[in-house]
Protein backbone atom coordinates (compact mmCIF):
# COMPACT_ATOMS: atom_id res chain seq x y z
CA UNK A 1 0.00 0.00 0.00
CA UNK A 2 1.49 3.38 -0.95
CA UNK A 3 -0.48 6.69 -0.11
CA UNK A 4 -3.80 5.17 1.23
CA UNK A 5 -3.91 3.25 -2.63
CA UNK A 6 -3.81 -0.77 -1.94
CA UNK A 7 -3.37 -1.99 -5.33
CA UNK A 8 -3.99 -5.91 -3.89
CA UNK A 9 -7.97 -5.02 -4.36
CA UNK A 10 -7.64 -4.96 -7.73
CA UNK A 11 -7.87 -8.36 -9.97
CA UNK A 12 -4.98 -7.02 -12.42
CA UNK A 13 -2.29 -4.66 -12.62
CA UNK A 14 -0.18 -3.82 -15.82
CA UNK A 15 2.87 -1.10 -15.80
CA UNK A 16 3.27 1.63 -18.88
CA UNK A 17 5.41 4.46 -20.09
CA UNK A 18 4.14 7.43 -21.70
CA UNK A 19 5.41 7.95 -25.36
CA UNK A 20 6.04 10.93 -26.32
CA UNK A 21 3.48 10.59 -29.04
CA UNK A 22 0.94 10.94 -26.78
CA UNK A 23 1.23 14.16 -25.55
CA UNK A 24 -0.52 16.81 -26.89
CA UNK A 25 0.95 21.05 -27.67
CA UNK A 26 0.89 21.04 -23.94
CA UNK A 27 2.75 18.33 -22.73
CA UNK A 28 0.42 16.42 -21.21
CA UNK A 29 -1.16 13.14 -22.55
CA UNK A 30 -4.02 13.77 -24.66
CA UNK A 31 -7.10 12.66 -22.78
CA UNK A 32 -8.12 10.29 -26.20
CA UNK A 33 -4.75 8.27 -25.12
CA UNK A 34 -6.49 7.83 -21.90
CA UNK A 35 -8.92 5.26 -23.57
CA UNK A 36 -6.10 3.00 -25.39
CA UNK A 37 -4.06 2.66 -22.17
CA UNK A 38 -7.16 1.46 -20.87
CA UNK A 39 -8.29 -0.80 -23.80
CA UNK A 40 -5.00 -2.10 -24.19
CA UNK A 41 -5.00 -3.41 -20.13
CA UNK A 42 -8.43 -4.89 -20.20
CA UNK A 43 -7.47 -7.63 -23.66
CA UNK A 44 -4.01 -8.15 -21.61
CA UNK A 45 -6.34 -8.78 -18.20
CA UNK A 46 -8.68 -11.18 -20.25
CA UNK A 47 -4.87 -13.07 -21.65
CA UNK A 48 -4.30 -13.26 -18.52
CA UNK A 49 -7.55 -14.83 -17.19
CA UNK A 50 -6.98 -17.06 -20.40
CA UNK A 51 -9.75 -15.62 -22.72
CA UNK A 52 -9.01 -15.26 -26.17
CA UNK A 53 -10.44 -11.88 -27.20
CA UNK A 54 -9.49 -12.19 -30.93
CA UNK A 55 -10.89 -15.74 -31.05
CA UNK A 56 -14.01 -14.60 -29.68
CA UNK A 57 -13.99 -12.33 -32.60
CA UNK A 58 -13.53 -15.25 -35.38
CA UNK A 59 -16.31 -17.00 -33.93
CA UNK A 60 -18.69 -14.36 -34.59
CA UNK A 61 -19.05 -13.26 -30.64
CA UNK A 62 -17.80 -9.43 -30.28
CA UNK A 63 -17.04 -7.96 -27.17
CA UNK A 64 -18.30 -4.30 -26.94
CA UNK A 65 -17.93 -0.85 -25.06
CA UNK A 66 -21.41 0.10 -24.77
CA UNK A 67 -20.35 3.34 -21.59
CA UNK A 68 -17.13 4.53 -20.93
CA UNK A 69 -16.83 7.30 -17.87
CA UNK A 70 -13.87 8.53 -17.15
CA UNK A 71 -12.63 11.23 -14.56
CA UNK A 72 -9.08 13.09 -15.09
CA UNK A 73 -7.50 13.36 -11.91
CA UNK A 74 -3.87 14.37 -12.43
CA UNK A 75 -2.33 14.27 -15.75
CA UNK A 76 0.38 12.37 -17.19
CA UNK A 77 3.92 13.64 -19.54
CA UNK A 78 6.13 12.32 -21.45
CA UNK A 79 8.39 9.36 -19.63
CA UNK A 80 5.80 9.40 -17.38
CA UNK A 81 5.46 5.76 -15.67
CA UNK A 82 2.36 4.47 -14.31
CA UNK A 83 0.15 1.43 -13.48
CA UNK A 84 -3.44 0.84 -14.53
CA UNK A 85 -5.32 -1.77 -12.38
CA UNK A 86 -8.92 -3.46 -13.07
CA UNK A 87 -11.22 -4.59 -11.70
CA UNK A 88 -14.26 -6.89 -13.38
CA UNK A 89 -17.77 -7.04 -12.10
CA UNK A 90 -21.05 -8.30 -13.71
CA UNK A 91 -23.17 -4.64 -14.40
CA UNK A 92 -26.93 -6.13 -15.11
CA UNK A 93 -27.85 -9.56 -16.58
CA UNK A 94 -26.23 -8.77 -19.95
CA UNK A 95 -23.56 -6.34 -19.24
CA UNK A 96 -20.15 -6.36 -17.18
CA UNK A 97 -18.30 -3.58 -15.95
CA UNK A 98 -14.23 -3.16 -15.88
CA UNK A 99 -13.57 -0.44 -13.10
CA UNK A 100 -10.01 0.53 -13.95
CA UNK A 101 -7.37 3.35 -11.97
CA UNK A 102 -4.14 5.01 -13.12
CA UNK A 103 -1.81 5.64 -10.98
CA UNK A 104 1.77 7.78 -11.68
CA UNK A 105 4.75 6.08 -10.08
CA UNK A 106 6.24 5.40 -8.02
CA UNK A 107 3.72 7.84 -5.61
CA UNK A 108 0.77 6.22 -7.01
CA UNK A 109 -0.94 9.24 -7.24
CA UNK A 110 -4.13 9.06 -8.87
CA UNK A 111 -4.30 9.73 -12.13
CA UNK A 112 -7.98 8.45 -13.42
CA UNK A 113 -10.47 6.72 -12.64
CA UNK A 114 -12.91 5.26 -15.25
CA UNK A 115 -15.98 2.53 -15.20
CA UNK A 116 -16.21 1.15 -18.73
CA UNK A 117 -19.07 -0.97 -19.52
CA UNK A 118 -19.25 -3.57 -22.05
CA UNK A 119 -21.07 -6.93 -23.43
CA UNK A 120 -20.30 -9.38 -26.45
CA UNK A 121 -22.82 -9.61 -29.19
CA UNK A 122 -23.57 -12.97 -30.62
CA UNK A 123 -24.06 -14.13 -33.64
CA UNK A 124 -27.35 -13.05 -34.33
CA UNK A 125 -25.85 -9.25 -32.98
CA UNK A 126 -27.60 -9.73 -29.63
CA UNK A 127 -26.32 -9.27 -26.22
CA UNK A 128 -24.90 -12.10 -24.63
CA UNK A 129 -22.14 -12.74 -21.90
CA UNK A 130 -20.02 -15.50 -22.79
CA UNK A 131 -19.75 -18.82 -20.48
CA UNK A 132 -16.30 -17.79 -19.96
CA UNK A 133 -16.62 -14.33 -18.43
CA UNK A 134 -19.33 -15.90 -15.49
CA UNK A 135 -16.41 -16.93 -13.54
CA UNK A 136 -14.75 -13.50 -13.99
CA UNK A 137 -18.20 -12.01 -12.80
CA UNK A 138 -18.59 -14.36 -9.74
CA UNK A 139 -18.06 -11.90 -6.71
CA UNK A 140 -15.76 -15.13 -5.52
CA UNK A 141 -13.16 -14.80 -8.37
CA UNK A 142 -11.86 -11.58 -6.73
Amino acid sequence: MADGIDIGIYAYTHEMSVRDYECDMQGIVNNSVYQNYLEHVRHEYLKHVGIDFSAYARQGVNLVVVRAELDYKYPLTSGDTFVVALTMRRESALKFAFYQDIFLLPDHKPVLKAKIIGTALNQRGRPEIPEAFVALLNPAHE
